[in-house]
């Protein structure tokens, strides 16, 4: 028995508690007030960044934070209060007017200003003008800031020495350095933002009271670049380990599933590649295949076999039975959501293995690796053939879904490390039951209770 708890049953029962010791004596932990700063609205869910937020939001508001979101207006022809009334259940929405300003526009300016073109094309003086106003007048235990292209917003936050917690969903600029590998027509440009960013990303770790990274790589790459100067800790992205597919299959014998976010270089990139490259050679070993392109405009998938579409709002949709997803992301840091989404809504995977790198994945365990067009075509006509080892990979796929990524044990890490930014102290462990789960210090879960 824990000193200061009337009873081991409570401990398991109803919503999550926290406790803190305090002379001896372990007391609830009060709920934290975390402003919380992004570069776009998480809803609709139509990218894996959105989804990302969307699914951290729900879990701080389960563990009963309030969380208050600032975010550039990025509606995709949304109307605004519908984005906000999609969010007000689990954070109070701050939704501000601001255009994202032109590529060749913000290029110019970054220029001329020496700061990295994406930095600079994300910095916006309304959102900061926000942030500021926000702090001022009400308080916050700490500002969680999304990506490092948001960090500029919370120059007020570092100004008045509140704790800012940074999770960075990529090593920026090792996508730039991965762009000039594989885009020899953007070598030039890319390698000198690949510098830039480098140089910006390592002051930024040092900047912040911590780093969040989603996977151990990222993890050891961002401690490799701050050089013992941050502190770094790796969270895992949450997500359900099971959700409903579409109600109606796509056109196709396979139906194949591929997004491509167009305000993200690597995608488009992905989709243009497997668009001229693979699909030419998958078509031809199976000609009833068929292509369906969510979120990408590009003109190359003006293809034979392919049919394109908007972002979904509810992204079940772009998971209909029966399909196959692939991600041949061949510029890649951090954790595909859509991978996780996938195993969640019972749809297979083939990737290829830099777009796989992130996750805690075995080849033909959880899903086919791919390294070219003729072994995409191929992991195709094989889970055309064989059912068992579709139903295999996605079972393996949940499993390390219930794993690594358990909704409840990802939002109790991230308020163990929001509290060791703000200088509790206090290290702190999942523990629980069917019936529930709460977090409290290690030395406590050790006992029998």
């Amino acid at each position: 028995m824990v000193q200061g708890i009337s009873g081991s049953a409570a401990l398991f029962e109803g919503k999550s508690r926290r406790f803190v010791r305090q002379g001896g004596v372990y007391r609830d932990r009060p709920s934290l007030k975390i402003l919380y700063i992004t570069t776009k609205p998480p809803w609709p869910t139509t990218d894996g960044s959105r989804l990302l937020v969307m699914n951290t939001l729900e879990g701080l508001a389960q563990r009963g934070h309030r969380v208050t979101l600032v975010a550039p207006a990025d509606f995709q022809g949304v109307a605004v209060e519908e984005v906000a009334a999609n969010l007000r259940e689990i954070c109070s929405p701050c939704l501000i007017p601001a255009q994202l300003p032109s590529l060749p526009g913000a290029f110019v300016r970054s220029r001329w200003k020496g700061r990295p073109l994406s930095i600079d094309r994300h910095s916006r003086s309304q959102v900061r003008e926000e942030v500021a106003r926000q702090l001022d007048q009400g308080h916050f235990d700490l500002v969680h800031v999304e990506q490092l292209q948001a960090l500029p917003q919370a120059e007020p936050a570092l100004e008045r020495s509140i704790p800012v917690v940074l999770r960075a969903q990529n090593v920026e600029s090792d996508l730039w350095a991965a762009t000039a590998k594989k885009r020899p027509i953007l070598r030039s440009l890319a390698q000198r933002e690949n510098h830039r960013l480098a140089a910006w990303e390592t002051e930024a770790l040092g900047r912040v009271d911590l780093t969040i990274a989603l996977t151990r790589r990222d993890a050891e790459r961002l401690r490799q670049m701050a050089g013992g100067r941050a502190r770094i800790r790796l969270s895992r992205v949450p997500f359900m380990e099971s959700l409903p597919q579409a109600g109606e299959p796509l056109p196709g014998e396979p139906a194949v599933v591929i997004f491509g976010s167009e305000g993200w270089f690597p995608n488009r990139d992905a989709v243009s590649w497997f668009a001229r490259r693979a699909w030419p050679t998958v078509r031809a070993r199976l000609p009833g295949a068929w292509l369906h392109v969510f979120g990408n405009w590009n003109r190359a998938l003006a293809a034979e076999g392919a049919t394109r579409y908007s972002p979904p709002q509810d992204s079940r949709d772009a998971f209909p039975p029966g399909s196959v997803m692939v991600v041949p992301l061949r510029i890649a840091s951090g954790v595909r959501m859509k991978i996780l989404e996938a195993w969640a809504r019972g749809v297979p995977v083939i990737a290829l293995p830099e777009a796989a790198a992130g996750l805690e994945a075995t080849e033909g365990k959880e899903l086919l690796l791919a390294r070219n067009a003729d072994q995409f075509a191929a992991s195709l006509v094989r889970l055309q053939q064989d059912p068992a080892l579709r139903a295999r990979l996605i079972a393996a796929g949940r499993a390390i879904l219930a794993r690594w990524h358990r909704p409840s044990a990802a939002a109790a890490r991230l308020e163990e490390i929001y509290r060791e930014a703000m200088g509790e102290g206090l290290e702190s462990v999942v523990v629980g039951k069917e019936s529930g789960e709460i977090l409290v210090p290690r030395e406590v879960a050790q006992q029998d209770f």
